[in-house]
């Protein structure tokens, strides 16, 4: 429209510049090579504009002949870019689709034309993975770490490489290679870690996390307390060899998450090795209010080695308080009673806890109630139930239980919680449940029954009814 208005002007323009020059008449002579020629000032005009005219379009020609050869060229070169890009993208459609043979076929005559473009090594490697070519892949991201454009991409694919070849150490030094190219990359920072993870690098790993929630790939929730685990960890480690700088780590890591239990153990441990009982028994009762745990209770009742059974139970049941609906609390506040032989008070403490499958360490509990109380019969048919009754709380880190506290998962290797539960679920019908599958109908005009479930006896049952 603009174009439309401004071609519109111009001729409003020539219109009135004509009319102007009609409007006032006069003659042009010109002498040249021995003539006289004369006409009107509009004649002049006219002709001058015609010759203008003709020159112009006389040198467009010109220049089109002239640089013909030349746009040839360019038409050529363009149809051959533009067949390489096609074999280009028909190879990544082959590469994702799985076809080693094709994306090689196309990666090679787009290679012909387009020797600098990235995504031609990129494809050459993907058609190496699918051939299974491992030389070929790493000469590819080789090579894409040679340009700028390519080089973290490259990286990346070399990491991966070196960890599916169990070369930990070349993983981890092309990992901090591109962390050190840009401190930002999430899966450069998550390759570095998991890689001192694997190396039980505790305290670069806790560098790491933090470093991650300081450019924000983690929250920073999540960051304190997986800095609290992986410090518990090399605390852990070095509790035994050099007990300073494990109880540093202890109380810095309770300090991040107070409800971590193991690190409570480590600092509670290393303050009582330098008899600084009160700093122990601060650590121990933060945690176990919001995290109760048997083993709390466990070093707050040996805290002094020279008391009788009956100091020791008293610090527990101070510790504990009324155990309510709290089994940790139950559980520590009854045994400490039993190696006190206060019984009454190891009754009382699992009275609520054993109507209904109670636990098997707590089975055990009252089958030593039941033998001081001189019952023989309850205290075997205890033992039986134990033999039945659901398993034991332990460390569990994704679905793998273990004795032993772990900050990392035993199934991926990554920072995950580590809780203290049952290893299995169990249902309120019954230990093993098995529930036959029915055959439902296409057509069905209305609902079907359902089947009980049915309780069956456990297959290692040693044959106590």
């Amino acid at each position: 429209m603009v174009k439309l208005l401004w071609r519109f002007g111009l001729l409003v323009l020539a219109a009135i510049g004509f009319a102007w020059l009609a409007d006032r008449p006069g003659s042009i002579t010109i002498q040249w090579l021995g003539r006289d020629i004369h006409m009107s000032v509009l004649v002049g005009v006219v002709s001058l504009a015609v010759v203008l005219t003709v020159l112009y379009f006389m040198w467009r020609i010109t220049q089109r002949i002239w640089r013909s050869p030349t746009a040839m060229r360019e038409s050529l070169r363009f149809r051959k870019h533009r067949k390489a890009y096609d074999s280009l993208s028909r190879g990544i459609i082959a590469a994702g689709a799985g076809d080693a043979q094709a994306a090689a076929r196309h990666a090679g005559i787009a290679g012909e034309t387009l020797k600098h473009e990235p995504l031609i090594t990129l494809l050459t490697a993907q058609a190496a993975q699918l051939k299974g070519d491992r030389a070929g892949v790493k000469r590819a991201f080789e090579d894409m770490t040679k340009s700028p454009e390519t080089e973290l991409l490259g990286l990346r694919g070399l990491f991966a490489e070196a960890k599916q070849a169990g070369d930990w150490p070349a993983a981890r030094s092309i990992a901090d290679r591109a962390l050190a190219k840009n401190p930002r990359l999430p899966w450069a920072s998550a390759a570095v870690l998991q890689v001192q993870t694997a190396a039980k690098d505790w305290a670069a790993a806790a560098a790491t996390v933090a470093n991650q929630a300081k450019f924000s790939l983690m929250p920073r929730d999540e960051a304190l307390k997986k800095q609290a685990a992986l410090l518990t960890a090399q605390a852990l480690a070095e509790e035994e060899t050099d007990r300073s700088r494990a109880l540093n780590l202890a109380v810095q890591a309770h300090g991040l998450d107070a409800k971590l239990v193991p690190a409570a153990l480590v600092a509670a441990r290393c303050y009582l090795a330098d008899n600084n009982l009160r700093k122990a028994n601060k650590i121990l009762r933060s945690t176990w209010a919001l995290n109760p745990h048997a083993q709390l209770a466990d070093v707050m009742a040996n805290s002094k080695t020279d008391d009788d059974a009956e100091q020791r139970f008293e610090r527990v049941r101070d510790l504990v308080g009324k155990p309510g609906e709290n089994i940790e609390a139950a559980y520590s506040l009854a045994r400490a009673a039993i190696n006190a032989r206060r019984w009454d008070v190891a009754r009382s403490s699992l009275e609520s806890f054993v109507e209904d499958k109670p636990q098997a360490r707590l089975c055990g509990l009252m089958a030593e109630i039941e033998e001081a109380a001189d019952d023989k019969g309850r205290a075997r048919e205890w033992l039986a139930r134990a033999l039945h009754a659901p398993r034991d709380p332990v460390w569990v880190s994704d679905g793998v239980a273990s004795t032993r506290w772990t900050p990392v998962s035993p199934v991926t290797g990554d920072i995950v919680p580590c809780e203290w539960k049952p290893p299995f679920e169990y249902t309120s019908q019954g230990q093993w449940q098995i529930s036959p599958p029915a055959e439902t109908p296409l057509l069905q005009t209305k609902p079907a029954e359902a089947q009980p479930l049915q309780q069956f006896r456990a297959p290692d049952d040693p044959g106590i009814e």
